[in-house]
């Protein structure tokens, strides 16, 4: 079995081996596993960004697919909120507020396949 865990914005992938591990068709449903995606230290900038404000940005840490957008433009938040879920590899990594903040722009909707490092949220 293969899971991915994010450590400081990196992204890791672990396989190991289970011996309840069922290859029927009647064997137990596999729940989704979730992740907190909580602030790390700003990484190195991407070419052509210079002028950004990285604080005001909320980026996806992996490739994925967008499950839930739980804010809304003008909606304010507070450090550690969930902002968004990303289903990347059937685990649901939640997107928390890296501070208070008030969002200005959603770029996601649920459903949209998302890059790693795009922008997801766009706060004032």
């Amino acid at each position: 079995m293969k899971l991915q865990i994010v450590i400081d914005g990196k992204t890791y992938e672990v396989e190991y081996d289970t011996a309840e591990e069922s290859t029927s068709a009647s064997g137990p449903t596999i729940e989704r596993a979730q992740s907190i995606v909580l602030p790390t230290a700003q990484g190195p900038a991407l070419p052509g960004t210079t002028d950004i404000d990285e604080s005001k940005l909320c980026r996806s840490p992996v490739a994925g697919i967008v499950a839930r957008v739980n804010v809304q433009p003008g909606q304010s938040v507070r450090s550690g909120d969930v902002l968004v879920v990303v289903d990347a590899m059937k685990i649901e990594n939640n997107l928390a507020a890296a501070s208070a903040a008030r969002v200005r722009f959603v770029k996601a909707k649920v459903g949209d396949s998302v890059k790693l490092r795009q922008i997801l949220i766009e706060f004032e």
